[in-house]
Formats: C-alpha cells, structure tokens, sequence
C-alpha cells in the first residue's frame, strides 16, 4: 500500500523518488523537493477474526511463598518478571492496544498495528498503580484494568483518585463488578445490579462511558450475556484460553493467563500465532535546501 503527502517530514531521503513517482502516476507535486518515506506495518480492515493476545494479570508485587499461599502465588507475578515481559514485547516490536482499537478495527475506522497485544490486569490491586503502572507508562504502553467498584479506596486497593490517573494516562477503566460476585450463580436480578451499579459509578467517577468487562472467576452463563447486553456493554472476557477473536464473540473473548512461576519461553509460546500484516509506504515531501521553504 502506498500513501503520499506534500508536507514538512523527516525520514530517510529517496534520492530516486521523484521521476519514479512521475512516471507511476500524475501527483502533480512540485519540483524542487526532497522525497521521505516511512514504511510501517498495519493489520488490514476487513478480517472477521484476527489474533491478538489478551494477557491477563492480577498481582504485579514479589511472589509469595508457594507453599504458604499457592493461590497468591499464582496470580502473582513480579514487578521485575513484568518489566522483562513488557520489555521483550517492546523489543519484539509487539503494539498494545486497547478495546477501544478493537471497536474500531472491528467498524472499519481504524486498521490494528502489527502484533497487537491488549494488556489486562484485573481487580484492582493497589500494586495496579505502584508496580504496574509506572512500567507502562516508562513504555508508553496502553492496558486496560478491570476495577471491582466497592473495593476502590480499601487498603489492598487502588483510590478513586489512582483510577482517574490512570483513565487519563492510557489505562483504560473497565467493569469487574461491585464486589466481585460470581455472576454465573446469581439471579437475572443481581446480575443486573452488580453490572448496572459498577458501570453507572465508574462512569459518573470518570465522566465517560465504561463499555468493557470481566467476568469475574471467568464464571458466566446465557443469562449473564444477555445482562451484559442489556446494560450496555459491548464486551466481556473470561479466562478461556485463546488468542483469536472476531466482533461476533465479543461477549466470551478468550486470554492468555500471565502468573506466578512460568518461564519466558512459555510466555512468549502463548502469545500464540501472529496476525499476518500489509506494509504501508507513506511518502512525504519537503523543500530543497536551495528554495525558499514556502
């Protein structure tokens, strides 16, 4: 794919560019100009289903004893294990994105960068702020957390004050419930309310809309999507494993759980495979050093 502007750039110069560009077709750029070119890799519109890793983490903090807390332990993984996983994925030129892109890939606004990876962390830890967050924002990372709204501002928690900071710093906010209830057992009623009354605080806390959740335990049933529905959310992840998704399972996309103990190799195995991509070539231009600039 080949996109060209007339414009102020930087880049690499294409000496040959401008009787080539001639030649393959009529821009009617002006002489007298220095060609740049730029090439990124882009994920094209159109796909039904595409492969993107959903990581889920819960605890970024030191891992706790395996013997004493093996449940801890396995929803644990440390502030240094997570830097050298963000970091392989910056280095292996992996682009976190959100579901707001999804949305819009998924509506054709807008194409997917190559290797995209969505980041999640649920609950709401307080290490969601202290550890992680700082590693994202040290990366210009996006990731999305799922906040549990009754345990905002408790002592294992983050405050209200962390979850606006956060909205505002490429985190996006989503819903994981008010007290983390096991939605699959409860009554079409109070599956209703903990939907309704997370995403109505959230909301009111953040000044926008909160169109995304988690299903707590990953535990859900028929009756808790067509509640999801009902409330206005657009989509719902379990703790399926799985890395392929499409607009149509919106409501049960699957993750790759990121815990306590495994190695690099197996994290980098479960990103599983990679969505192929286009190369889109953007040509700039700018004026000679010899021209006026105008």
């Amino acid at each position: 794919m080949l996109q060209v502007a007339d414009s102020t750039g930087a880049g690499p110069v294409l000496a040959a560019a401008p009787p080539l560009l001639e030649q393959v077709a009529p821009f009617k750029i002006t002489a007298g100009r220095e060609f740049y070119i730029t090439n990124k890799r882009w994920i094209p519109f159109g796909r039904s289903a595409i492969s993107v890793p959903i990581l889920m983490y819960h605890y970024v903090r030191p891992q706790p004893s395996r013997v004493h807390d093996r449940v801890g332990y396995n929803l644990s993984v440390s502030p240094q294990t997570f830097q050298t996983q963000m970091d392989w994925l910056s280095a292996h030129g992996y682009h976190p994105v959100d579901f707001n892109d999804l949305r819009a890939y998924f509506a054709g606004e807008k194409p997917l960068p190559d290797k995209p990876v969505v980041i999640t962390l649920d609950d709401g830890y307080r290490d969601l702020y202290t550890n992680a967050f700082p590693i994202l924002q040290a990366r210009n990372f996006k990731a999305v957390a799922y906040i549990v709204t009754s345990f905002v501002g408790q002592p294992r928690y983050v405050t209200a004050a962390q979850v606006r900071e956060m909205d505002r710093s490429g985190v996006q906010i989503a819903s994981h419930t008010v007290d983390h209830a096991d939605l699959a057992r409860s009554s079409a009623g109070q599956a209703v309310f903990q939907l309704a009354t997370s995403k109505a605080w959230l909301q009111g806390l953040l000044g926008h809309p909160v169109v995304d959740f988690a299903y707590p335990s990953g535990k859900f049933s028929a009756q808790v999507v067509a509640a999801l529905q009902a409330t206005g959310y657009d989509t719902a992840v379990t703790e399926m494993f799985g890395t392929v998704h499409s607009r149509a399972d919106r409501y049960v996309w699957t993750r790759v759980r990121v815990g306590g103990g495994e190695s690099m190799a197996d994290f980098i195995h479960n990103l599983g495979p990679e969505e192929s991509s286009l190369v889109l070539a953007t040509v700039t231009t700018g004026r000679d050093a010899g021209t006026d600039g105008s």
